[in-house]
């Protein structure tokens, strides 16, 4: 499949929003994606189902089909190469529930940031702060997964490996999405997947919240995917990832664990190779040397706070830097995780096909 150099898939930053998190509804619109693709529609919307509130006892309570539109971009369900415009409706937003926060900045939320930055805020559910605003990334991530696949065969699979201190065993050469997708919080390990659920259960009946661990893996990702200084993949995946809201930390490979090996434990080895491609005995460079992808999986693993908004009394200020309390309401998740998978896996997915396009056009001519 060949891709025209000047098609460049609308990344995280590129891409245009329409409407507001809370209020009629939330999109996007991808531009650059080659034409002539054929889109399973079922599969983004299998996605944002993945995604929406309300799907088990560990998410919050609010109830959303978010079903997506296809509003241009496809015909018969194949991609023109003209934009591809995606909306959501909202159906169950509650203004009211944020009435008193209109005077308050709610702790490590961004009410207080927005303000000092702009002088003004959106008044309901935290404007572009809101989670909500995730559902465009997952749309377009959905195709960025098709075209991927169809280039290379390439599979994003992302799945929970932490929830507060309860860490599964997982090898990630064997999961499967059947096996992520076999409970709710979304962890292949099932003995570890329950003990993550009791406890998600247990802080949140404490009215508080935590955070953990997303791993996700790219198996066959295409080879020299990313660029040598600036643009290196394991930066431009840093940023994707780490702009989803409530991401506090990135690792790739063998990441901080790697700084307790000596060189000649960390390097990876190069084999033989039937294929005449690279090939490492070890993978502690996750999938990516030099800035760019050299054939094996790709594995990161990123790191998410626990959910600001709680039950709890907290102790912050007014809009006029005055002493108050703050009492959480709303319908808030106690653990983002379980939600923030597909999430994951979009972001991964947007930035290795705007990789794959970029390598087509500079080398994939001749």
């Amino acid at each position: 499949m060949s891709f025209a150099w000047e098609a460049v898939l609308a990344t995280y930053s590129e891409s245009a929003h329409l409407g507001s998190p809370m209020g009629g509804g939330v999109g996007v619109i991808l531009e650059g994606c080659p034409p002539r693709l054929e889109i399973d529609v079922e599969k983004i919307q299998a996605d944002l189902d993945r995604r929406k509130p309300g799907q088990s006892k560990i998410t919050t309570p609010r109830k959303e089909s978010d079903q997506v539109e296809i509003l241009s971009g496809l015909f018969d369900n194949i991609t023109l190469g003209t934009p591809i415009a995606m909306l959501v409706r909202n159906k169950d937003q509650r203004p009211a529930d944020y009435k008193e926060l209109k005077k308050v900045f709610r702790p490590s939320h961004a009410d207080a940031t927005y303000q000092a930055k702009y002088g003004i805020q959106a008044p309901t559910g935290g404007g572009r702060a809101s989670a909500r605003e995730t559902i465009g990334r997952v749309a377009a991530g959905a195709i960025a997964k098709q075209l991927l696949f169809r280039a290379n065969q390439t599979e994003v699979l992302a799945w929970v490996k932490r929830i507060h201190n309860i860490e599964a065993e997982i090898n990630p050469d064997l999961v499967t999405l059947n096996d992520v997708e076999s409970n709710v919080v979304r962890c292949p390990n099932r003995t570890m997947a329950n003990l993550m659920i009791e406890r998600i259960k247990e802080i949140s009946q404490e009215g508080d919240s935590c955070g953990g661990i997303i791993e996700c893996i790219v198996r066959n990702p295409s080879i020299g995917l990313g660029m040598p200084v600036f643009d290196k993949l394991e930066a431009d995946l840093a940023k994707a990832v780490m702009s989803l809201p409530a991401t506090k930390g990135f690792e790739i490979g063998s990441g901080f664990s790697g700084t307790l090996l000596k060189g000649s434990e960390h390097n990876d080895a190069f084999l033989p190779s039937e294929k005449g491609q690279l090939k490492t005995a070890t993978n502690n460079s996750g999938g990516i040397q030099g800035g760019i992808s050299n054939g094996e999986d790709i594995l990161i693993r990123v790191a998410f706070k626990p959910t600001a908004t709680i039950r709890k009394d907290q102790q912050t200020v007014d809009h006029e830097g005055r002493r108050t309390t703050l009492v959480g309401k709303g319908r808030h998740d106690p653990c983002v995780l379980p939600r923030a998978v597909p999430m994951v896996e979009a972001m991964v997915a947007i930035v290795l096909a705007d990789h794959l396009l970029l390598q087509q056009g500079q080398c994939g001519l001749w």
